[in-house]
């Protein structure tokens, strides 16, 4: 027999209401502001060369100061269940050469535009309709 069918004739239809979450989370509040205060002193003092956190990087944070493994899409939901979000840079890279987009946007791009092919209606039949 089925466990809701079972719940459901014992109890009734309150012993089909939700219990809650199926778990708590891992970490604690107290825990989360602490991987805050760990990530607000940057990759570079967790051994990253770059300044730029990845899920990954908060995934391996959150192991190594806690000792517990989240998947990926987990840190992801953490996160954004903490008030986290994808966030873009707030200015460009110093090593971006603004003449080299330049160029390449004038030069390279309209090589790249012209060699899409041309929207044209398609023919569903292995032949041409004017071949013989």
């Amino acid at each position: 027999m089925q466990r809701w069918r079972q719940a459901w004739e014992e109890g009734g239809p309150r012993a089909l209401r939700s219990q809650g979450p199926a778990s708590l989370p891992r970490l604690s509040k107290k825990q989360f502001a602490q991987l805050e205060v760990e990530l607000a002193k940057g990759p570079a003092a967790h051994g990253w060369e770059d300044q730029r956190w990845t899920l990954g990087r908060i995934k391996t944070v959150i192991g190594r100061r806690f000792h517990l493994t989240y998947t990926i899409q987990g840190v992801r939901k953490l996160m954004v269940r903490n008030g986290w979000s994808c966030q873009v840079p707030a200015r460009r890279a110093m090593e971006r050469d603004d003449e080299a987009v330049a160029g390449w946007v004038k030069e390279t791009w309209p090589c790249a535009e012209d060699s899409r092919r041309p929207v044209e209606p398609g023919w569903s039949s292995k032949t041409k309709p004017a071949s013989p």
